[in-house]
């Protein structure tokens, strides 16, 4: 059974067939609403169920509290419909016309950048391109289909390698990169994927928010911003438990002396052989330390949950700075099946 889905205030409209959450059946007939991790725990995804009812899936429940579903509030990642929906979200036009392809790739190289975090360097077949915007992932597609999301951190125009920094946290991919993996191995990914990317239309300065692995889309959003020469003020907060965290604090420093970037390194548990001198604490607070009014600008954010969560919480409820000016991508786990249910949004 089909059910038809029109967006507010667009008024598009389009058919989600069978099992397809909202998400899926959008993406396939060309309309991309905003969205991230596609597991239920990220949040960048939700929107409003105006009319209609929906299965709401699987999900955090701290992303969807029962707050947000009072107000008709759904994540449109796991949401499918029972019935035709009308549905309220922001949708993204300028990813509208880049093709998500599935591709081989060949590991070109591999460097350590820190104990834990590995630059994989990905060479694409010949005369292939993948056209991507600045701050988007690529599944990297795993036997018995698994699947690891890791952004892309070179930007759009250097595109011949694939740069990619995965952090080991134990899992699968992490195990087989960096206890099998060799040069030459033949990979496949999916991709571009994500809605995090540089809007570069706008005039405001910029603040970008990195924890750890968290840099690798910013870095790339750097790099397209230097390269078409945006003129914007940009400052970057980079945020590590320890110094060695700051994988690439080299580059971090080379873009403040070379290029005007204000750049504010800020480590959380330093020890005293570290001998750190700089800023500690959370990164997030750092910035409101320096920047208590941020309704003039734009923030784009990455990294850790934790992070992501309190920076959008703090700036927008604490600072001022307008929601729609609030850019994310957060490093989520898959969703643990706690939450399910079925339910015609409450009245409101």
């Amino acid at each position: 059974m089909s059910h038809r889905i029109t967006i507010k205030p667009s008024n598009h409209t389009f058919e989600a067939q069978g099992d397809d959450t909202v998400l899926e059946a959008a993406l396939r007939e060309g309309y991309v609403l905003a969205y991230s991790c596609r597991n239920g725990a990220c949040g960048t995804c939700k929107g409003k169920v105006l009319e209609g009812s929906v299965d709401y899936g699987v999900y955090q429940p701290d992303t969807l509290p029962d707050s947000d579903r009072a107000q008709g509030l759904a994540l449109f990642c796991q949401a499918k419909p029972l019935s035709d929906l009308t549905i309220e979200c922001r949708e993204i036009s300028a990813v509208k016309d880049i093709q998500v392809r599935t591709l081989p790739c060949r590991v070109q190289a591999m460097e350590k950048l820190a104990p834990d975090v590995m630059r994989i360097q990905l060479k694409l077949p010949a005369n292939e391109r993948l056209l991507f915007l600045a701050g988007q992932y690529i599944d990297i597609l795993m036997r018995g289909g698994m699947r690891r999301s890791l952004s892309m951190a070179n930007s759009p125009e250097d595109d011949a390698v694939l740069e990619l920094h995965l952090r080991n946290y134990g899992g699968p991919f992490s195990d087989h990169v960096f206890n099998k993996m060799k040069e030459k191995e033949i990979l496949r990914f999916e991709g571009p994927l994500g809605t995090f990317f540089l809007r570069d239309e706008s005039a405001k300065p910029i603040i970008f928010v990195a924890s750890g692995t968290g840099f690798a889309p910013i870095k790339a959003m750097i790099q397209h911003a230097l390269h078409k020469g945006i003129t914007r003020p940009m400052t970057l907060y980079w945020g590590g438990r320890r110094p060695a965290d700051l994988y690439l604090n080299g580059l971090a420093e080379g873009w403040s002396r070379d290029h005007g970037i204000t750049y504010v390194p800020v480590i959380s548990e330093a020890l005293p052989e570290d001998a750190w001198t700089g800023r500690t604490g959370f990164v997030h607070r750092a910035v409101m330390e320096d920047y208590p009014d941020l309704t003039g600008y734009q923030v784009y954010a990455c990294g850790a949950p934790i992070v992501v969560e309190s920076a959008h919480k703090d700036f927008t409820g604490k600072c001022g700075l307008p929601e729609s000016e609030f850019y994310s991508d957060s490093f989520t786990p898959a969703a643990a099946p706690a939450q399910t249910a079925s339910a015609n949004p409450p009245q409101t």
